[in-house]
């Protein structure tokens, strides 16, 4: 039974992010969906792989999505599709058929489904022993690499803008005033 909650919220949230037309509540949608894959997991007895896909899908990369949307201000884009297209009707049809020639042969299938006994997946504990010892110089090499591109993301976004767009606009207001009169501070005395 919780498997069929995760999933339909997974599935909702998923289908929520692909209709929405604020790009912000997209981007929540998304993380709801990451979230919810990353429950299922950990349902599966997969905890290493629910909480890296926690940890990189949801703490990462959708609020990543998030954060990018509000400071580029996308929130102001009008979507020019409308929600109800024939890409849409095509998509809907296609997914239909896909998942009735997968789905007719297993249930139209006389063989019984035997499940085979689980298997006991590698504890998190071995998994750290092996990549700090067995695969550390990947494990560093892959760290060098995220920080490297880290710090080129950073000068990138640090790097200043030319000159000529430093430049303040001119207003009609400021093009049609009158320019204020200059004090001279050279012409005053000094009064000991």
């Amino acid at each position: 039974m919780a498997f069929f909650t995760f999933a339909g919220l997974t599935l909702i949230s998923a289908i929520a992010a692909m209709t929405m037309r604020n790009l912000v509540y997209c981007g929540l949608c998304s993380a709801a969906a990451f979230a919810g894959i990353a429950a299922i997991y950990l349902q599966l007895s997969a905890e290493f792989v629910g909480f890296a896909q926690f940890l990189v899908y949801v703490g990462a990369i959708a609020i990543l999505i998030v954060f990018t949307v509000l400071l580029t201000r996308g929130t102001d884009i009008k979507p020019t599709v409308a929600i109800v297209s024939r890409g849409w009707i095509a998509g809907v049809v296609i997914a239909g058929l896909v998942f009735a020639s997968i789905s007719v042969p297993v249930f139209m299938s006389a063989t019984l489904w035997r499940t085979a006994p689980p298997e006991v997946a590698a504890p998190v504990e071995m998994i750290g022993l092996e990549l700090m010892t067995r695969y550390i110089l990947p494990l560093e090499a892959i760290g060098l690499l995220l920080t490297v591109a880290l710090i080129g993301a950073v000068v990138i976004a640090m790097r200043e803008k030319p000159a000529e767009s430093i430049e303040p606009e001119v207003t009609d207001l400021e093009e049609n005033s009158t320019p204020a009169p200059r004090f001279d501070v050279s012409s005053l005395e000094v009064k000991s």
